[in-house]
């Protein structure tokens, strides 16, 4: 009888507990970070420890609590690509590179990817798969169509809104373009925004094509366009924890592929409970460092108190 009733007191017991840990689960908000460190070179470094980083919120510092060097969480991919006008003579390059980046970044059965047109639309050319079968077939729909316009801003709110907020683990958007919005009515503050509400990292790919296609004066107006341009994507790559790149002589679309791939298989995971409570939908600055002032840390610069 004791023995009885001591396994019910035991009972009891454990299960409070576990309504407890459910409460504080619930309650408790949990920030995650993913963060790339560089050297004074630009080379990756992977090896360093929980200890090495100094992390604060608004100024204030925080205590991080989870910490991992190799991050083996699932990876979503979202490929957007611009098929404007203005990326008729690149398309069939970015085409091909982006297929085998897919075929050498994806694990089978873990990672998933998707892939998204935007020119006078944005279209979704094949939901979330692992198959790099219809991934391929979804790159071969790519086409220019007659119309003008490029809705970049639009397309990385719709990828985030309707397809990587909902998913968990690490989740990055390539964005190949040229970087030039026209007549998008959607701003580049919204897009960042909804990145960040998604958990999202932007790695974009300016890629421009060179061949003439206006008048001297029109060019010179496209020049000025295309600075912007760069300027925004340097800006969404920056505010989500990514990187801009630009397709040069000195440097290929495949290589620039190649260095996001290996930025994304040396992530920190990191993640901290913020000493202020959370729900006040306000955006909080993130600030992420190593005590070694000859490293940059590169991660999202903050997050929305939801």
């Amino acid at each position: 009888m004791e023995i009885s009733r001591r396994n019910l007191i035991l009972a009891i017991a454990a299960k409070a507990w576990s309504q407890e840990a459910s409460i504080f689960s619930t309650n408790v908000k949990v920030v995650s970070l993913l963060a790339t460190v560089r050297d004074k070179d630009g080379k990756i470094v992977n090896n360093l420890i929980q200890d090495d980083f100094v992390l604060e919120e608004d100024g204030k510092p925080q205590t991080i609590r989870y910490f991992s060097r190799e991050s083996d969480l699932p990876l979503t991919i979202g490929l957007l690509v611009d098929t404007s006008r203005s990326q008729e003579g690149v398309l069939e390059t970015e085409r091909r590179a982006s297929l085998t980046f897919l075929d050498q970044v994806l694990r089978e059965d873990k990672d998933k990817a998707f892939v998204v047109s935007f020119d006078v639309n944005v279209a979704i050319l094949q939901g979330l798969t692992s198959s790099k079968k219809e991934l391929e077939a979804a790159l071969d729909r790519l086409q220019i169509p007659g119309q003008f316009a490029t809705l970049i801003f639009s397309a990385i709110r719709d990828s985030s809104e309707n397809i990587l907020r909902k998913q968990a683990g690490r989740k990055a958007v390539i964005l190949l373009t040229d970087g030039v919005a026209f007549r998008d009515p959607v701003s580049i503050g919204a897009a960042i925004e909804f990145a960040q509400r998604a958990d999202a990292i932007v790695y974009s790919i300016r890629y421009s094509d060179r061949t003439p296609m206006f008048r001297p004066i029109r060019s010179a107006v496209m020049g000025i366009a295309k600075e912007r341009g760069k300027e925004g994507l340097e800006r969404m790559a920056r505010e989500t924890g990514g990187a801009s790149y630009e397709v040069r002589n000195s440097e290929t679309i495949e290589q620039i592929y190649s260095r996001i791939e290996n930025a994304l298989r040396n992530q920190y995971s990191i993640g901290y409970t913020p000493l202020r409570p959370t729900g006040d939908g306000k955006y909080r600055k993130i600030k992420l460092k190593t005590k070694d002032r000859n490293l940059v840390v590169t991660t999202r610069d903050g997050y929305y108190a939801q």
